[in-house]
């Protein structure tokens, strides 16, 4: 048995032939003139259509009609002539006679009806010697129904028809009318005589009509195609230059303008769009120069600031240095000047910082860190404070122990931050740092079970100095900048900073790195929609330890005896 093997040239136009639905719903989804077009064209072809089929029902039904008068005439004419001959003859007792005009009515008959098939058959006759015997001229009685029959022999001067296919030579049948009447022979009785008729010239002519017919509305869909392609295309080239630019000045493209043609509506239109641009240029410029003004500014301010601030700040030791030695009131006074002047430091640190990514200066110093190690270690310098708010700080590791490429200094303030504000909303309760790996990234959530945030609060944590509750006390120093630096932070190293909240549930935040430069791809392997409630909670901790996952590893081990391949 021999295989048919199909050609990459085949392979490759199927492939073509089974994306042509997609291609056209896309066409039809994106292209107003592709909808346009094929909607003009569907309803003119039914249109079309429907004309083109009741022209034809109404031709071919007028071309039946009069064929078939003309045949009924016919043959009314050559019964009349025929019985005329049979009136007029004398035969007397003369068989010979008989026969012989009985010849001249079929004679007659042909003559006159112009056809080829004719059929006689006797009907109520006197069975006599004289009585001729019907005939048949290609023309049998089975090809005749006994509904004709039976009317026929009913009807005494009236003819009756019936539609019947006529055999032809090569086999096949063409449509055509059997007409039948009585023909009275006289002294002798009453003969069945059938006429038939072919419809060939009519069928033919029909099928010219149709093909005319197809012909024409085949032909005036196309030049309606054409006729609205171009109309079409008059009017949607200006939108889909409109739109095209409309894409461009939003994606950047300050400087691009409509052409502007003539004087119409569509001239309007892009005179109107050009004015618009122009102002939003304007705009956007004038906005561009007020924010370098402000983040040159803010630079300037904090670069001023921390040379008096730092005299300030070394005078504000001194003198909490010395508080014991001071009354009650000056101590307390001493040891808020100390407390504040840090938390000056702090925040010009910050407002620093933002302003070098505000400037995009920002660079990170890679190595490559475990993320485990480091969350291990945020814990521990966190857990002292997360004591003193009674908050039990747990550690699931599951994953995240291999190097990968990062700034570990940047990585320590973000975790540093997220388990900060853990600890200062978790209203006491537990929180889990979670940390886990897949083979494209590695991920850290921290979560808590404290007040939670509503969804439009979610929105806007990352704002800068955005607080969810301004009547809430900060209670471990935070300048509000802390998470827009950790978003930067995150996004320096191509991740993301996600954050998922409930109201009277709790917080999970998640930073997911990357392990290759390309950046993030497919789902971090920490989800960001915790599964686990505080009552299912239990003691899931998992301690850190140096020993690292197998399947991590930057080279093959052998999993039974641990040397390497």
């Amino acid at each position: 048995m021999t295989g048919t093997t199909s050609t990459p040239q085949q392979a490759a136009l199927w492939r073509d032939m089974r994306a042509w639905p997609t291609s056209l719903v896309g066409l039809w989804r994106h292209s107003m003139r592709f909808r346009a077009v094929a909607v003009t064209l569907a309803l003119t072809s039914f249109a079309i259509f429907i004309a083109c089929v009741i022209t034809a029902l109404v031709i071919q039904n007028d071309l039946f009609e009069s064929r078939k008068d003309e045949a009924l005439d016919n043959a009314w004419r050559a019964t009349l002539q025929a019985q005329r001959i049979l009136d007029s003859g004398e035969v007397g007792d003369d068989r010979g006679a008989m026969l012989a005009l009985w010849r001249d009515v079929q004679e007659e008959i042909g003559r006159s009806s112009s056809s080829t098939m004719v059929a006689a058959f006797p009907s109520d006759i006197n069975q006599g010697a004289l009585a001729p015997s019907g005939f048949t001229n290609n023309l049998s009685a089975d090809q005749l129904s006994d509904a004709l029959r039976a009317r026929v022999t009913d009807l005494d001067d009236r003819q009756a028809w019936q539609s019947i296919p006529i055999p032809q030579p090569d086999g096949s049948s063409a449509p055509g009318i059997v007409v039948g009447q009585q023909l009275r022979v006289p002294e002798i009785g009453v003969y069945e005589l059938y006429i038939a008729y072919d419809l060939i010239d009519a069928d033919n002519t029909l099928l010219f009509v149709q093909s005319t017919l197809w012909v024409a509305g085949i032909s005036l869909v196309a030049i309606v195609a054409a006729i609205s392609w171009l109309v079409l295309r008059a009017v949607s080239t200006p939108i889909i230059e409109a739109a095209e630019t409309s894409a461009r000045l939003a994606a950047g493209d300050l400087e691009v303008r409509l052409p502007v043609r003539g004087e119409d509506e569509m001239a309007t239109l892009g005179r109107s769009f050009n004015a618009m641009a122009d102002s939003i240029e304007s705009q956007i410029k004038e906005l561009g120069e007020l924010s370098l003004v402000q983040q040159r500014f803010v630079s300037d301010v904090s670069h001023e600031l921390r040379t008096p601030l730092t005299t300030i700040r070394l005078a504000a030791e001194m003198i909490n240095d010395q508080r014991e030695d001071f009354d009650p009131t000056t101590a307390r006074t001493a040891e808020l000047l100390h407390t504040q002047v840090q938390r000056f430091e702090t925040l010009l640190a910050d407002l620093l910082e933002i302003s070098r990514y505000d400037a995009g200066s920002v660079q990170l110093e890679e190595e490559a860190t475990s993320l485990a190690q480091l969350a291990e270690e945020i814990v521990e310098q966190m857990r002292p404070l997360a004591d003193t708010h009674g908050t039990e700080l747990r550690l699931v590791a599951p994953g995240g122990y291999s190097p990968v490429d990062m700034d570990p200094r940047r990585v320590r303030r973000v975790l540093r931050n997220l388990v900060g504000n853990a600890i200062e909303h978790g209203e006491g309760r537990p929180i889990v740092v979670t940390v886990d790996s897949n083979q494209h990234a590695v991920a850290a959530g921290v979560r808590d079970f404290g007040l939670g945030m509503r969804p439009e609060d979610a929105e806007r944590v990352f704002d800068r100095f955005w607080r969810a509750d301004p009547s809430r006390k900060r209670t471990i120093g935070g300048t509000g900048l802390g998470l827009s630096i950790a978003l930067g932070d995150a996004k320096l190293h191509g991740g993301a900073l996600e954050v998922w909240s409930e109201l009277g549930v709790g917080t999970n935040f998640v930073l997911t790195i990357p392990r290759s430069p390309e950046g993030l791809s497919g789902p971090s392997p920490v989800p960001l929609e915790p599964q686990e409630s505080l009552t299912d909670l239990g003691t899931a901790t998992m301690p850190i330890t140096t020993i690292v996952r197998l399947d991590e590893l930057p080279y093959p081990i052998d999993r039974e005896d641990g040397e390497s391949r």
